[in-house]
């Protein structure tokens, strides 16, 4: 019980750091012309580390806790940063965003009470070829799609960012030690993963609304993680709550689309 509570914490605390991060780039992004100026901004590079820290969160709460349950409270992340550019940037909140936060904040307590305890993933060779195969060709995307509109880019972005967290779930059932996870192909699919989901947002950031495509990015990773962890890799619900998983998966998706369309968290561009 209490591992599952520090987990929950751990995810909880991702959340708050990814909608941090997510305010950080998208002002670095409107005030950059071109990727290269982006990656130099200091606002831009604080919050790369702010992601990074909430990886390594997210890592620790995916060792007791499902990936739709964590997949689901990092997504309450895009709350986050509509509570931050109210409080910190002083953009106005609408009230349809204010009932989406409230909406995404109830639905996230359901989703926690769904999944309990978890053991450790169990996948196939499949999966884990599947998983190498789908970071080499989102390595190969990120030189093809350059011309992508924010949007394609986003679930690009997402795709990659769902592959890590998958990545990183059938990792955690393997033998542990460092000697060990460096001998596996998987562990560099990862690194190649979130090398790819941050390309991908910081080209979608550069040519859209941070909202849309966060939202964007976020429903992808709350989908994607939840199917293939159910499907493959030992995700379980507790008895009697599947109505109430998918209740609130909706319940997440929905409001995270109505945030998106909030016009009031966007960021101005020069």
């Amino acid at each position: 019980m209490i591992a599952f509570v520090w987990s929950l914490a751990a995810a909880c605390a991702a959340a708050v750091l990814y909608g941090g991060s997510s305010v950080l780039q998208a002002r670095a992004a409107s005030r950059s012309a071109a990727v290269s100026e982006l990656l130099r901004s200091p606002a831009y590079v604080i919050g790369l580390l702010c992601d990074g820290a909430a990886w390594l969160l997210s890592l620790l709460a995916l060792r007791h806790l499902p990936l739709f349950v964590v997949q689901s409270i990092l997504a309450g992340s895009l709350a986050v940063t509509a509570v931050l550019g109210l409080a910190v940037l002083r953009l106005p909140l609408r009230r349809s965003a204010a009932i989406s936060v409230g909406v995404l904040v109830a639905a996230l307590v359901v989703l926690a009470g769904c999944g309990g305890h978890q053991p450790a993933s169990t996948s196939s060779d499949a999966v884990r070829l599947g998983l190498v195969a789908g970071a080499a060709a989102l390595l190969v995307l990120a030189v093809v799609a350059r011309g992508a509109r924010a949007i394609g880019l986003a679930v690009l972005a997402g795709l990659a960012y769902s592959g890590a967290a998958l990545g990183a779930r059938v990792l955690q059932g393997q033998p542990t030690g460092l000697p060990r996870l460096l001998e596996q192909p998987l562990t560099y699919a990862v690194l190649m993963y979130g090398v790819a989901g941050t390309y991908f947002y910081a080209q979608a950031l550069e040519r859209g609304e941070v909202t849309s495509v966060t939202a964007t990015l976020w429903s992808v990773e709350v989908v994607v993680p939840t199917a293939v962890g159910l499907a493959a890799l030992g995700d379980a619900v507790r008895r009697g709550w599947w109505p109430a998983l998918v209740l609130s998966l909706l319940a997440v998706l929905g409001a995270t689309i109505l945030l998106s369309r909030t016009e009031s968290l966007d960021l101005p561009r020069p």
